[in-house]
């Protein structure tokens, strides 16, 4: 393993204090671990509150400010940060904003914390609700990962927030785009832990694997190395399938680098989904590629699609202003 570190039991405090010295005028440390908008959003307007592991950057602190998260709490490398951490950060949330949205995906961890802390906020009378990110279609419903996904729902869910839409209303928004996306995941190459040094799992020189999770975790099965039309034609079939995407409908396409998987190959992969969208009468109505949420040195990328109408669209469309995402 070759990362330029200095102590790898200090990774996180010290990679969140660079992140918020890197844009003081979007972003803040709040306390251990959690970041913060620099400038909140008007008193009684909802906040947006999210947790996860970090060692996937620029997911997912990089997406506070405006018009979208209002806070982030993060964990250990690839961890959950403990509920504790993530009730102080809705009582903070709900103190300016009477009420709050907390976003969760959908991995074993981060739904024990975030249940542990809805419990806890339940009891403390806060007003809160709690959407659960689950679109990777490598697993059956029910049981579905949550992958890059959640930067779309905390787009439009943080829209309808800004314009000052009660909590009901914000819940409703960002409930509708987690139930109208989804996400497949491919990787070539593996990443380190970069707390340990240790492969994350391990593939061959010539293989890849489609369905593959965000830490590595199993896809639906290997096989050799694919051209990146061949990859693409594979994932956005499977997609279109399980979403059930008719002629005429209009799609969101996100896709997102594992960590190493270059702007160069991504395009190449986006050239080939946008051909067949044309082909098969589907409307590409808005696009975005980029690394939203990376696994350290992994190689792969996740491809999101997401049916969208004439709100979710403007709400897509609205000013937004995050260190990782915006939007004039």
């Amino acid at each position: 393993m070759k990362k330029f570190l200095n102590d790898p039991k200090r990774v996180v405090p010290e990679l969140l204090e660079g992140f918020a010295l890197a844009y003081p005028e979007k972003v803040r440390l709040s306390g251990t671990n959690t970041v913060v908008r620099a400038n909140p959003k008007a008193a009684g307007k909802v906040r947006l509150v999210t947790l996860g592991g970090s060692g996937h950057e620029p997911g997912l602190s990089g997406f506070v400010g405006t018009g979208m998260l209002d806070c982030s709490v993060a964990g250990e490398i690839f961890s959950a940060p403990g509920a504790p951490k993530c009730i102080e950060a809705l009582r903070e949330a709900c103190a300016g904003g009477k009420s709050a949205l907390l976003v969760v995906l959908n991995h074993a961890g981060d739904v024990l914390s975030a249940n542990i802390t809805m419990e806890m906020a339940l009891r403390e009378g806060l007003n809160v609700k709690m959407v659960l990110t689950e679109e990777d279609i490598s697993n059956p419903p029910g049981d579905r990962r949550g992958l890059v996904g959640c930067v779309a729902v905390y787009k439009v869910a943080g829209a309808a927030a800004e314009k000052g839409a009660p909590l009901d209303k914000c819940f409703e928004i960002a409930d509708r785009m987690q139930r109208n996306m989804r996400t497949l995941a491919v990787a070539v190459r593996t990443a380190t832990h970069p707390s340990t040094g240790n492969p994350i799992f391990e593939l061959g020189d010539d293989e890849m694997e489609i369905g593959m999770g965000q830490h590595g975790e199993a896809g639906t099965g290997r096989m050799q190395l694919k051209t990146a039309d061949e990859t693409a034609e594979i994932m956005l079939e499977k997609l279109l399938e399980d979403l059930g995407v008719t002629p005429g409908e209009e799609l969101l396409v996100l896709l997102n680098g594992a960590g190493a998987t270059t702007l160069m190959e991504l395009y190449l992969v986006f050239r080939k989904v946008a051909k067949l969208l044309e082909s098969k009468g589907i409307k590409l109505a808005r696009s975005i590629i980029g690394e939203f949420i990376t696994t350290q040195e992994q190689a792969g990328f996740q491809m999101m699609i997401a049916r969208m109408d004439a709100e979710l669209l403007e709400l897509w469309d609205a000013s937004a202003d995050a260190p990782f995402f915006a939007k004039p």
